[in-house]
């Protein structure tokens, strides 16, 4: 019996020492990072132990600024630590150069121009409406819009790099191009409880986004095709909630249009 023991250790241990380092540590890193995003970085962190410190008109802005800034830290900023420091990682090999950015470029302004339609039709449906902006508060002043909008932008940085970055290069070594599946799979399955639409696309979006970053070999391209993506959904349920415009046609866009100045 001992030496079976012994022999499944042996076993063990040598195929433990067959896998990527690397590899392993981005995974784990990757499923810790987000657990204390989701302990440290949501809004009622803030408003158990942060609020307080705000003016009381602003906290409810700022708790949504917390959640941002926290995705950068957790999203970006400590995984470029993990692989330059911890693994002495070049940034042009983990997605941070400019890689071929003729090319990403040009399609995302290609991209932009389906993404405009895509989302002012998607956002006459109730179920976007009640999501989107998820700050409320941005749909009364474009002034809070366009700050809202602002700190988004730190969450994007954190929320594809952790994935379009550090996933996806992080454990390109041990499975190649097959990194671009990897990286979709918890992304897409922290889309749950999204509208169905958004929660199905996701896969599509992930991969596709997977695909994007690998060929332009940068993942800086992520943030705008996401990022506008978004921005544009919170503008057009904006332009709704203002104006009452239903439907999709040129008089409900007329109408939506017409509630800027409000």
């Amino acid at each position: 019996m001992i030496d079976r023991l012994r022999h499944e250790w042996q076993a063990f241990l040598s195929g433990t020492r067959k896998l990527d380092r690397q590899m392993v540590v981005v995974l784990i890193s990757a499923v810790v990072l987000i657990f204390l995003q989701l302990q440290f970085g949501n809004r009622l962190f803030f408003w158990d132990h942060i609020a307080d410190a705000f003016d009381p008109d602003d906290q409810e802005l700022f708790a949504w600024i917390w959640w941002f800034g926290i995705q950068g830290i957790t999203g970006f900023l400590i995984p470029v630590l993990i692989l330059t420091v911890g693994f002495k990682r070049k940034p042009s090999e983990i997605g941070l150069g400019l890689g071929d950015w003729k090319l990403a470029t040009i399609l995302a302004l290609v991209y932009a121009v389906p993404v405009i339609i895509g989302t002012w039709v998607l956002s006459n449906g109730a179920d976007f409406q009640a999501q989107y902006p998820h700050f409320e508060g941005a749909e009364s002043k474009w002034t809070v819009f366009l700050i809202y909008e602002a700190a988004f932008l730190c969450y994007w940085l954190g929320w594809e790099y952790l994935w379009r970055g550090f996933v996806l290069f992080g454990t390109a070594p041990a499975f190649g191009a097959g990194a671009i599946v990897v990286q979709m799979v918890p992304f897409a399955l922290l889309h749950a409880g999204k509208p169905a639409a958004e929660t199905y696309l996701s896969i599509l979006g992930g991969l596709a986004l997977g695909v994007l970053v690998w060929r332009c070999r940068s993942f800086w391209i992520a943030i705008p095709i996401h990022a506008f993506q978004m921005l544009m959904l919170d503008f057009w349920c904006t332009l709704r909630a203002r104006s009452g415009a239903v439907g999709n046609g040129l008089d409900a866009l007329m109408d939506a249009f017409g509630s800027i100045g409000g």
